[in-house]
This record gives structure tokens, sequence and C-alpha cells, in this order.
């Protein structure tokens, strides 16, 4: 295909044959042009996009950090490394912002899908004005593939009924998908779907399995098919780990690497990491280690008791980030089997934030307890009794704030705050050797994740399309750093950049930052200033790392820049500013759909991976779930229903025959109710009722077990989980996928052994049936509900 074809249009208009057709193929006058293939214009090169999660500027060894990552050091060597690079301090509009080329907000993700309003920049819907790379690119005749993490879906979009607008797959421009949707996974249990079909991984954890491992050996099927079938079509592939983001998961050979190299503690390790960023050259000599600020505890504060688990918490991050580098090391190493890496333009983003203080001042061995606020539960002498299970499937662990600020060093903050370097800086390796002659440099221009879109197209020759599928297209926002490739000391060509997440905001302005903290990742429950009395500071161009304040010096500099980044605001949908915080997990408060109302919802025998938005929401209220099951002859065995997994959720089964609930209490507890009998053979309905204490959140209350109406068992739940069960894991009829609630089961043997006809969840006063039995025009009812 000619390169001089016009690919302003998108999808490119096909070109129609003028004239009249000959009636005879054998006429001198019936000759055509050949057929030719989409292709993009000649030199254009395979794009390969690596983005981390959760890493901080100071983890990577390629950066000075102490987790060894040799394929980031091997790329930079016949690279370059960008030390100033920028995300937008958290996932979801990371994601949004690199695939789109427009900032967070103007594509409605100012926020993670999870807690999206009906204000225009906050939606979680990406406007069709707005098309994303890999669409732009396939049009153009590229070959495309995600690998990983997929967060950028709406919640109210998750569910397996679509719509997949918003779906890799789908609307995203990906014609392959292999991967989770969401903020997180279980990198042993993942929750994956290949396109929009969830499936299961081939091996268990006892086998091997570990996601990260799974997804490498998918992506290196995926390049070795497109490259035998189609080598001169290129191709774009986005890889995107699920780590290091909290659950840190790894095998333990190698967290047993990092054995005692962090006993000394956070501070200590942050010092040690400055000097091997100056000697390194990722930072300059004047560059200043910021304050520890006192809201993150010293080393030396911590309780001795508890220094040996954060040690060990330390230990398995490094473990999982070195672990994740080694796969993107075995992706390089296919691309240049095939011979394809030196003419492969790779961006190799390590983190798509800064390192996460999500895991509270402590850590916490099952993060799903910080995430329902039941971190008190963990104590020191309950996480040194776990201290070697960390980083295993047992555990759903995530370290404490004091490694995640060393994570961050040089830089203040972490995660969440997009006020300072610490939440938006990233270090990043640049690798195309067909590309551009420069190796081993640092380039220092001041860069953004928006600027990665235009810089794939100005590379690949395509302009930045008017119009796609008909729609007008909005400008893409991002500036192309391709310029940068060739000279270290070119003009930075990106002046100004504004930062905001959770009302935490920054402006970067020829050299200038002004930046205020609204908000501390780890601190919840408290109230926060008016944004009026938010206090800002301003830095000076050559403060590196954000270490002297001059606001109090030079008032009318930083008016100035306030000023640019209200305008900036503005511009990109930022306002209005919401830091409501419990408020926003009520989609009825802030406008956002849900996928299920009413008291009563059913299900059919064979629906799964139900995420927690596609289920009605059973914490903190009495309820009951009904099941008509069919029961073979040998008697019933198996998951009737189930929501959650190992770390928190609750599951109705047949266990020896007998009816049984479990209530897995954050992984601290399994509560257990049994029928006294076994079901017998046919069909029969089974149901539980709960009836809930009251008396505020996460209470507990009195379980019973009915078979056809009487009366099967009863038993206590002494406490429940008040907000969430599971970020990743999801509830199935019929089985209990990925890892299991109950231990009466394992994860791969707890299929219903007869038929599981349907399921009805009732809440509140539609739980209350004197016959504790559902008939069929009370289940026609709750179906026409729904319609």
């Amino acid at each position: 295909m000619s390169d001089q074809i016009s690919r302003n249009v998108l999808p490119i208009p096909d070109r129609q044959y003028e004239g009249e057709l000959p009636l005879d193929a054998q006429d001198p006058e019936a000759t055509f042009p050949p057929i030719e293939p989409l292709r993009p214009p000649d030199g254009a090169p395979n794009v390969l996009v690596v983005l981390l999660d959760d890493v901080g500027f100071g983890a990577s060894s390629a950066f000075g950090g102490p987790c060894a990552t040799p394929a980031a050091e091997r790329l930079a060597a016949n690279g370059l490394k960008y030390n100033r690079f920028h995300t937008t301090a958290l996932c979801a509009p990371t994601r949004a912002a690199l695939l789109s080329g427009r900032n967070h907000h103007t594509v409605g993700m100012g926020v993670i899908t999870e807690l999206a309003t009906s204000a225009p920049g906050y939606s979680s819907l990406r406007p069709n004005t707005c098309a994303p790379l890999a669409q732009t690119l396939r049009l153009n005749g590229y070959s495309t593939a995600q690998f990983g993490k997929c967060h950028e879906v709406p919640v109210w979009q998750t569910s397996p009924i679509g719509p997949f607008d918003a779906w890799p797959s789908g609307g995203g421009g990906f014609e392959y998908f292999y991967g989770f949707i969401g903020g997180e996974t279980n990198q042993y249990y993942p929750a994956i779907y290949e396109g929009t079909t969830p499936v299961e991984p081939e091996k268990t954890p006892e086998e091997g399995y570990h996601f990260t491992e799974d997804m490498t050996d998918k992506a290196i099927t995926w390049v070795h098919q497109q490259k035998a079938l189609v080598p001169d079509k290129p191709f774009f592939m986005y890889f995107a780990p699920g780590a290091t983001h909290a659950p840190h998961h790894v095998p333990k050979e190698w967290s047993a690497k990092y054995k005692g190299r962090f006993d000394e503690g956070w501070d200590a390790l942050r010092d040690e990491t400055f000097a091997r960023q100056k000697e390194l050259g990722v930072i300059p000599p004047d560059a200043e280690l910021t304050e520890r600020h006192d809201e993150i505890p010293a080393w030396d504060d911590m309780p001795d008791e508890l220094k040996p688990v954060l040690a060990r918490q330390m230990e398995v991050y490094a473990g999982f980030l070195e672990h994740t580098d080694h796969h993107v090391g075995r992706l390089v190493d296919a691309l240049e089997d095939l011979g394809v890496l030196a003419d492969t333009l790779v961006y190799y983003i390590m983190g798509d934030n800064g390192a996460s203080a999500e895991g509270t001042i402590n850590g916490t061995f099952n993060e799903i307890m910080s995430l329902n606020g039941a971190a008190a539960l963990e104590t020191a002498d309950f996480v040194a009794s776990r201290v070697e299970e960390f980083g295993t499937p047992t555990a759903y662990n995530h370290y404490a704030v004091g490694w995640a600020h060393a994570m961050d060093t040089p830089y203040q903050w972490t995660k969440q705050v997009a006020s300072h370097w610490g939440g938006t800086r990233n270090g990043t390796v640049v690798h195309w050797p067909s590309g551009f002659n420069a190796r081993g440099e640092v380039r220092t221009q001041f860069h953004h994740v928006i600027d990665f879109a235009p810089t794939v197209l100005e590379a690949a020759g395509l302009p930045q399309p008017t119009s796609v599928d008909g729609v007008e297209q909005h400008p893409i926002e991002g500036t192309s750093m391709l310029y940068s490739f060739y000279g270290s000391t070119a003009d930075e060509r990106r002046e100004t950049q504004y930062f905001e997440m959770f009302c935490n905001r920054g402006i970067y302005h020829e050299g200038w930052t002004a930046v205020t903290r609204h908000s501390i990742p780890w601190v919840m429950g408290s109230s926060l200033p008016s944004f009026q009395d938010d206090v800002w500071e301003l830095y000076e161009p050559g403060d590196w790392s954000q270490a002297n304040d001059r606001a109090a010096e030079m008032p009318e500099k930083l008016a100035q820049l306030q000023a640019v980044w209200l305008e900036e605001a503005r511009k990109h949908k930022v306002l209005p500013l919401d830091d409501r915080r419990v408020e926003r997990f009520n989609a009825d408060l802030v406008g956002r759909p849900v996928l299920v109302r009413g008291n009563s919802q059913l299900l059919y025998g064979g629906m799964g991976r139900l995420s927690e938005s596609s289920i009605l929401n059973v914490k903190n209220k009495s309820h009951a779930v009904t099941a008509e099951i069919v029961v073979p002859d040998g008697g019933a065995q198996g998951v009737i229903i189930a929501q959650g997994g190992a770390f928190a959720g609750w599951s109705l089964y047949a266990n020896d025959g007998k009816p049984t609930y479990c209530y897995n209490l954050l992984g601290l507890q399994r509560f257990k109710v049994a029928g006294g009998a076994a079901i017998p053979p046919g069909t029969h309905q089974v149901r539980m009722e709960f009836s809930y204490d009251g008396g505020g959140l996460g209470k507990g209350g009195t379980v019973t077990l009915y078979v056809d109406g009487d009366e099967a068992g009863e038993g206590r739940v002494e406490g429940t989980v008040p907000m969430i069960f599971s970020a990743d894991e999801t509830a199935d009829v019929g089985s209990d996928t990925a890892s299991p609630v109950s231990d009466d089961y394992g994860p791969g043997d707890n299929v219903f052994n007869g038929e599981v006809l349907w399921v009805q969840i009732d809440l509140g006063e539609d739980a209350e049936d004197a016959d504790h039995l559902i008939t069929p025009e009370e289940r026609l009812s709750v179906a026409m509900a729904r319609q």
C-alpha cells in the first residue's frame, strides 16, 4: 500500500473501482491492481510498552534502587534512561493517559473506576472523541495485543454481560487480550480473561503457577505467531504485569536472594539508594535527599518485635520486582531471537505511579483487612507467626509505608500524592537501536505519560487522526519525545503539565513547580481541610527533588503558578474538585450506574466470574440465599454458590452430602454451619438465612440452614466483612474459582457434582420467608423485576 495514502480519517476508506466492468475476465480491460494488505508506512517500528505497577523511582537497580532489574539495565545500556518522566500518581488514570495520549481527566479517568462520578473528568468513560492509540495503530495496519492488567473498564461494565466497549479487545483497539480486569489480582489465583472469555490457569500454585510467568508465556507465543505469519506487519504490544501491586506474591527462591538485606530499615535504605543514584548519574550531583515527614515513622521508632516482619516484607517485594523484570527479560530475549529487537521501539516504564503506601504503617499480611478498616486485627504476634508465609499462596501481603517512601527516594511522598515527585516521577528506559544511535545515556527532558502516544505515531510516520469511526477527534494533548532521542541537550518541548489526584495538586511550568498535598493515602476517617486552607509549596527550577520550599519568600511567583494550575484544571475537566470518600462508594450519591438493583437477585447454574459489583451486597444486613439443586444418586458434593476467596468471602456447599455454609472472616477465622443429615437424591431447595445482629458494620449473625423448608442446622458467625470481599475474586454458581473460601475443599476439585438450577439472593424484608421456600411464582416476580 502506498505511503501516500491519506490516514487522517480512520478507518481508511476503501478505494472503489471507477469505470465500467468488462464482461469477460480475459478481456485486456479486465486488469485490476493487486489487493494490498493494509500496512503502516515503510520503516514503522514494532512497539513494545512495558508498564509495571506501583514501582517507585528509587526501587529499580537501573535507577539506583535495591531491587535487581537486569533486563532494565540491559535495555538502558543499549538505549536511554529518562529521569524526569511522569505519571498521574494512580494506576487507572495513568493507563488511560498512556493509551490515549490525553490527560486522565480529559478521558474521564480522574480517579479509579470504583470511585467514578457523573462529573465529566471522573466518569471513567473515555469519550469516543479520544480514540485509543491501539485503535489508531490497528486501523493503520499494526497487529495489536495487550497482556496483563486492565483497570480502565467502568466498574458497572465488568460483568460477563459487558458491554465490552472499554475492554481491551472490545473497544480498546487490541485484537488480542490476555489478562485481568481490575486494580489487582492474586498472582497465584488470578481472574483471567482471554478476550472477553474467562479462563482458568493451566497449573496450580503447587505446580509452580504464577501469573507473571503465564502472561509472559502468552505474550511470547503471540509474537512468535505474529512474526511467523505476517513478518512484514509491525506489532504494538502493551505488556502490563499486575506486579508489583499488592499482593506481593513471588516464589520463595526469589525473595530468599534478599535475606537480611533490609534489616537496617528504610531510613538507612534511603541513604544507600540516594548515594547510588548519584553514582549512576540518574540524579544530579547537587540533588538533595528530602526529609521524611512526621506522618511516616522512623525505622528506629518501630517496635523491635515487628522489625523482622517488616524486613521480610521488603525482601518479598524486592524478589517480586526482580522476578517481574526477569520475565520482561524473557520477552526481550524472544524479540531478539526473532531478530526484531533492534527494530522495536521499547518503552520500559518502571511504575504507573510512585510506590504504594496503601499497606498501612505496619504493612499487612492480608491486604483485604486494611481495605476493610480492620488493620488493628493484625497484631505483631499475628504477623510474626506468619512471617515465613509472606509472598506465598497463603498470604495476601503488602509492605509498610516506610518501605514505600524509601522506594520513592529521593522524593517526598508516595502513590496517590500527585503534588510531589514521589507520587508521579517514574524511571523510564527507551530502547530502539535502529531508531537512534545513543547508548547508555540519560535524558533529563521533562515528559509525561501522555507523551508516549504521539511519540509512537511520529516514529511510525503516522498522523494523529482527525476522525475515527465518523467521530471528530479531540487533539492528542501529549508532546512527542522523539526529538529527545537524538540529543541530550535538546531543549525540552513540554513546558507545562498539571497534576491532580484525590485533590493533591501540582503544576509544572517552565521548570517551576507549585504543589499542595490535600490528603495522605494511609490516613482514613479524618476530616480534610477546605481547599482554601490547603498549604501550597513552591520549588525553583534547580530544585531537583523539591527539597526547599520557597513559597514564603516568593508569594507572587506562587500566585502566578496557582493561576496556571487553575487554568489547566478548567481546560482538562479537573473541576470540580471532589474529596468525598465514603460517599463516593455510594453509586446513587455520585450518579454512577450500578448493574444490580433491588433486594432480590436470581442467578442460574453455570454463571460465574461475577465481580463484586455484579452481585447484591449481602454485607452488614440480614439476607438469605436459596438454591434449587438436583442431587445425584451418590449424594451431593461441591459448591452451590461462593463469593470471594481464601482471604474473605462466603460459600454454600455440600460436604459429605450435607448442606454446609462457611463464612471466611478475612482469612483469620472460618465460621461453619452444617446440616445434620445428607440431602437426599433428587430436586431440592437448600436455603441459608443470615440474621444480622445489627448495631453497626462488620457485626455477627445467626445462620440457619433449611432443606425444602425444614430446618437442617444452625450456628453463629461472630464477625463479618464490612466493606469488600476481594478486589479480584468473584462469585460463581456451581463452583468456587480461584482461591477457595472454605478449607473443606480445594481450588480445583469443588465443582458441584449434581446440577444447580438456580440461586436467589434476598436482602432485608425480602429475605424473610415464612415457609423458608421460594415458589415458582416468587421466582418469576424476581426475574420480571429485573427487566
